[in-house]
């Protein structure tokens, strides 16, 4: 079976071996799976019951499931990627056993010569289960953090066995300054795109990247985001950043 290709600039690929998700914060106000997940929401499709379009907008429906099938997908995958788990969802959401969630590390594991790319905002539950898990190199793990609120998330991160720990400060909702980069391998940035979304502002962008800069961590520009993102690109200063791990 081929991967399932991505649009989003960090990855090249996606596997959903979880489905459906909740909101936790002020970052999922427009979430895009949410929105996508609602549009195939109807009966016989791949997110029936997971999702509703409702009068105020699309929203889970708070059911969240493991999708076995498709658990050995990347063994198939012959070609090397890097593949973004869970866009649809949250591996470590409180409704996914953590024996299926040790089954997603341990195909990532046989998986080698992927590269996979792990992104949650249940951080407290990610340190929780992280001694108990494999952490081979090929799997990169980072928490999205999207105002000084959820700033907890990153030390979180710090804690865990990851080889490779990366921030996706998407959607960036406020400034994020002094953040404590020790032991962050990689930084994403990227303004909130699609219907409703709230402005990022440039200074934010700029700070972020001179701390990168400064802490030699890795910086890579996603987008300025808005309700048509196309238009706005995703350039900084005349140039992109596309930084990201080896």
């Amino acid at each position: 079976m081929a991967t399932i290709s991505s649009s989003i600039e960090w990855t090249e690929s996606t596997w959903n071996p979880v489905r459906g998700c909740t909101r936790v914060s002020e970052g999922c106000r427009f979430c895009y799976a949410e929105r996508i997940a609602a549009r195939f929401s109807g009966k016989g499709l791949a997110y029936e019951g997971l999702a509703r379009n409702t009068k105020t907008g699309p929203q889970w429906t708070r059911v969240v499931v493991p999708v076995p099938s498709l658990l050995n997908e990347p063994l198939k995958w012959k070609k090397p990627r890097r593949i973004f788990v869970n866009s649809m969802s949250d591996l470590f959401h409180e409704k996914i056993d953590f024996d299926y969630i040790k089954d997603v590390f341990t195909v990532m594991e046989k998986a080698h010569w992927h590269k996979f790319q792990v992104l949650t905002k249940r951080a407290s539950r990610l340190l929780e289960f992280s001694p108990e898990l494999p952490w081979p190199s090929n799997v990169w793990m980072g928490v999205s953090v999207e105002d000084s609120r959820v700033l907890d998330r990153i030390n979180n991160l710090r804690k865990t066995g990851a080889h490779i720990k990366f921030l996706s400060l998407e959607p960036l909702l406020g400034p994020l300054k002094g953040i404590d980069l020790n032991g962050i391998d990689w930084v994403i940035v990227g303004g909130e795109s699609g219907p409703g979304a709230r402005e990022m502002k440039k200074e934010w962008v700029v700070d972020i990247k001179n701390q990168c800069v400064e802490e030699d961590v890795l910086f890579f520009f996603k987008q300025w985001g808005g309700t048509r993102k196309s238009k706005t690109g995703r350039e900084l200063d005349g140039r992109t950043y596309d930084e990201m791990p080896r």
